[in-house]
């Protein structure tokens, strides 16, 4: 039997310490070949990883934030049902089966308006053409026909609404295929993947791991709560103007101004003001028409949308102000889109806690070798405290 291996002596557990401090200066050329190409390897595969993820990289975000709202209903339902597939199975279905069955509802709705429109085309042209005559300075124009075309326009618009959709399916299929086997796999799983992660960061970095996962969980809270809320909201005014002023299919324009309310440039105005030109047009109500405009326009666009919103995504955040959470919506929305609503304030609050990270005084910093042994220890504790 071979003799056990002695300790290493004090002065070799400091050289392997010390390996972790090492100068580029003094690696050798195949440790830095090495190094070399194992971060261009890595640069390379992540590269393509999220080139390949593109398209249902917000899909997969959105999951992981609503899984971790729902884990306390997941946790609900699995103590009555007892198993965990079955619980976030009936977790996501309560969250999901509302939104599926109103989008449904809309889409029935809206095809109906369709096929009234090409069926009435000549008749809604002729009604929008009394009422713009009605107008002082278009008493004596000729607008019949541009009226007209537009109006054709708009029937063709609508009627090509089945075939965009169809198109879109395969899209949409993949997005929500993502979104629910990661929803699914964070309500059955997310204590494992959180300590895996965790457990994979080294020591030295505690402090801006925990930085960085504040900020990112902050501004995600914030930004998706005020986000939705502000969208019911606006939606919930445009439901009960509707209901108030008779305009027909109140809960599909609700829901329809939810919906494009993510999108970058439109938003609910791209419902109300056709709801006004709808209430001057075809019920002869300027009055209702102008309330209209300016209820939309001064309550939702620039009350909710422009301050209400980044208010309280910066209040349940704790992390922005009000100032960065209202660079990072605005600019957010028009730069990536609809994803933009999280990226946005995502890399403001990323931005934000590297910033303070590195500026601090103490802990993320290399150790100094004249400092090893308890200075170092005292720094480890500290920086995992």
């Amino acid at each position: 039997m071979r003799p056990s291996a002695a300790p290493a002596a004090p002065s070799d557990r400091r050289r392997v310490d010390r390996r972790t401090n090492t100068r580029v200066a003094d690696l050798s050329l195949p440790e830095f070949r090495r190094i070399l190409i194992t971060s261009l390897l890595a640069a390379v595969v992540i590269a393509l990883f999220l080139w390949m993820v593109r398209t249902v990289l917000i899909a997969g975000i959105l999951a992981v934030v609503i899984a971790i709202y729902l884990r306390p209903v997941y946790r609900a339902v699995l103590g009555r049902v007892g198993r965990p597939t079955l619980a976030a199975f009936l977790t996501l279905a309560a969250a999901i089966l509302p939104v599926l069955a109103g989008l449904a509802y809309s889409y029935a709705e809206l095809i109906g308006v369709v096929r009234y429109l090409e069926g009435h085309t000549e008749e809604v042209a002729r009604q929008i053409d009394d009422a713009v005559q009605r107008i002082v300075f278009l008493q004596h124009a000729d607008t019949a026909d541009s009226i007209r075309r537009w109006v054709l326009l708009a029937s063709d618009y609508g009627a090509s609404i089945p075939r965009v959709l169809r198109n879109a399916v395969v899209e949409f299929s993949v997005s929500t295929t993502i979104f629910l086997f990661t929803a699914f796999y964070i309500l059955t799983a997310g204590d494992s993947v959180g300590a895996y992660v965790r457990g994979k960061i080294p020591p030295r970095y505690a402090e801006l791991t925990r930085a960085l996962e504040a900020n990112v969980r902050g501004v995600l809270y914030g930004a998706i709560y005020a986000t939705l809320l502000t969208q019911t909201l606006k939606s919930g005014v445009l439901f009960f103007m509707n209901l108030a002023f008779g305009v027909p299919l109140a809960a599909v324009l609700a829901v329809l101004a939810f919906i494009i309310g993510f999108f970058p440039i439109v938003g609910s105005w791209s419902v109300y003001v056709p709801v006004a030109a709808w209430l001057f047009v075809f019920r002869d109500a300027p009055a209702a028409a102008l309330l209209m405009l300016a209820t939309g326009f001064l309550l939702n666009t620039v009350f909710i949308s422009m301050y209400l919103r980044p208010k309280l995504a910066a209040e349940r955040s704790r992390v922005l102000n009000f100032y960065w959470m209202f660079v990072g919506l605005v600019t957010g929305v028009y730069t990536f889109g609809i994803a933009g609503i999280l990226l946005g304030p995502i890399l403001i609050g990323l931005l934000k806690a590297i910033i303070d990270t590195v500026a601090a005084t103490s802990n993320w910093r290399l150790v100094d070798e004249d400092a090893e042994g308890g200075a170092a220890e005292a720094s480890t504790s500290e920086a995992l405290a």
